[in-house]
């Protein structure tokens, strides 16, 4: 199990007692030195194995000395158990942050699992013969031959001792538009988006370790480097893409204007070949054939911020699932468009999220993504979606919000997906016959089968979201036909590309 995820840390730790046996792959990020784990409380009971970070861990480390608690170190790591111990099944409402943890009870066995509200970290157990086996990815449960389980975001509980965990969420997404007032006046939308948003990126961005940003050169990650160099102006921004993409010209750009250190990865269609798409397959574990393909230009990306030296990385994922940045918002009425906003946002652990965590982990890289904290997720489900697709422009609020910090040509640039401005998707696409049956050959389907693009489908269904859902799970793969069309459009254009001097 360990040597499974070896590339999530640069310690292997580990602890046994009777009736436990827990490692963790330790990326050392804060309190480097005294955050061992797994961590044991001090009066020896209770056993900690945890993933990711609680941002405000310093505000509840004094809260919890004042409360009594002894702790013996700066960690965040210590932070969580005391927290559990002070508060119990309460504790994860006390935790700002993106963390996964597992805490064991010593003396009973039991087991708690938790995950952080949107799904950021992974979290998966599969449970045999009366044991529990826990983990951060899937490929460490395949040889046990089980079906595997993964805890959904905002979710935690403990085990029964009969069948594994009995799980609840203490996070709803919809419990932020319940508690408060609508935001429905752009001017007070765009004021709370920037000092929310400016928080997040603020406390993650604490820490005496160098800091790098995922440039793409359009609007989130644009200001997500610019908000960084504010605070570390020793940053690195990181791009990758086929020279001539304007993912390129425009985060060269940016980086010039800032005087930020730009470190460009140039990946050719040609480079792109089995081998990429089997470690692509292998690391990332993604259940839908568009994450693979983004998978595959994603980790050379890291697998450089790493020869960098760099641990943590900045990027503006979630704020197109936050703030319509996608054209079919406009496309549906207003009540299916809203459902739809809420189901990609509920899914974003397994799709988007876990192309982020296993291509940087996977690289001994920490993503931390601060569109997606609480806070900022509370103020987006209380601007009415009506209000964030009214501007001509996508997420137009996001652009309003940063218009005195982000320069007119990157408040212009339109939305483009990583992979397809960055040159490389069709290329990807030739590989797709063979997807299903790498992922089959590696057991994951313990956990899921690799299912078609849910946005394929959806498209397909007329955008209806019931009947998109459906016929997922009535067909979750693609026909022959399907796939004929779409290996044909795939050497179609790599032929073109070729003939033109484009691909080599």
């Amino acid at each position: 199990m360990m040597a499974a995820i070896a590339g999530r840390g640069e310690s292997d730790e580990r602890h046994s007692a009777p009736g436990v046996v827990a490692g963790t792959q330790r990326l050392k990020i804060v309190d480097r030195e005294h955050a061992r784990q797994p961590w044991r409380s001090s009066d020896g009971q209770w056993l900690l194995c945890y993933n990711g970070e609680v941002f405000n861990h310093g505000e509840l480390r004094t809260e919890l000395r004042a409360r009594g608690h002894d702790l013996r170190s700066e960690s965040d790591t210590e932070v969580v158990l005391a927290a559990f111990q002070e508060w119990g099944l309460d504790a994860v409402q006390h935790l700002r942050g993106e963390f996964a943890f597992a805490v064991v009870h010593l003396g009973t066995g039991e087991v708690y699992l938790a995950r952080d509200p949107i799904g950021v970290k992974p979290l998966y157990y599969s449970w045999r013969h009366g044991r529990i086996h826990v983990a951060s990815e899937v490929k460490a449960l395949t040889g046990f031959g089980a079906r595997i389980s993964e805890v959904p975001p905002g979710h935690h509980g403990l085990t029964d001792g009969c069948s594994g965990p009995v799980l609840s969420p203490y996070f709803d997404l919809l419990d932020g538009r319940r508690a408060g007032e609508p935001i429905d006046d752009p001017d007070d939308a765009a004021a709370l988006i920037r000092s929310t948003l400016d928080d997040a990126i603020e406390v993650r961005m604490n820490t005496d370790l160098p800091v790098g940003v995922v440039l793409s050169g359009g609007l989130d990650s644009s200001v997500v480097l610019t908000k960084v160099h504010e605070r570390h102006p020793d940053c690195v921004a990181f791009t990758i893409g086929r020279p001539g993409s304007e993912d390129l010209a425009y985060a060269r750009r940016l980086t010039a204007d800032l005087g930020v250190r730009h470190e460009i990865i140039d990946l050719r269609p040609g480079q792109i070949g089995l081998p990429q798409i089997r470690r692509a397959i292998v690391q990332s574990e993604l259940t839908e054939y568009g994450d693979v393909i983004n998978a595959v230009v994603s980790i050379p990306l890291f697998e450089r911020i790493r020869e960098c030296g760099i641990k943590v990385v900045l990027t503006g994922d979630g704020s197109d699932e936050l703030f319509g940045g996608y054209p079919m918002y406009h496309t549906i009425d207003a009540n299916q468009a809203d459902r739809l906003f809420v189901y990609k946002l509920r899914n974003l652990g397994r799709t988007e999220l876990q192309r982020v965590d296993r291509s940087s982990m996977g690289q001994g890289v920490e993503a931390r993504v601060p569109f997606l904290d609480k806070e900022m997720l509370d103020v987006a489900m209380r601007i009415p979606l009506t209000l964030k697709i009214a501007g001509e422009q996508e997420k137009w609020l996001v652009r309003r919000a940063y218009a005195d910090v982000v320069p007119e040509y990157i408040l212009r640039r339109p939305k483009a997906g990583m992979s397809y401005s960055s040159g490389l998707h069709d290329r990807a696409r030739l590989f797709k016959p063979l997807f299903p049956g790498m992922y089959r050959r590696l057991a994951y389907d313990l956990h899921e089968p690799m299912r078609r693009d849910f946005d394929s489908v959806l498209e397909a269904s007329g955008d209806d979201l019931d009947l998109a859902i459906a016929s997922a799970v009535r067909r979750p793969d693609y026909r022959l036909g399907e796939r004929v069309r779409d290996l044909a459009g795939a050497v179609r254009w790599n032929l073109q590309s070729a003939l033109s001097g484009r691909v080599g």
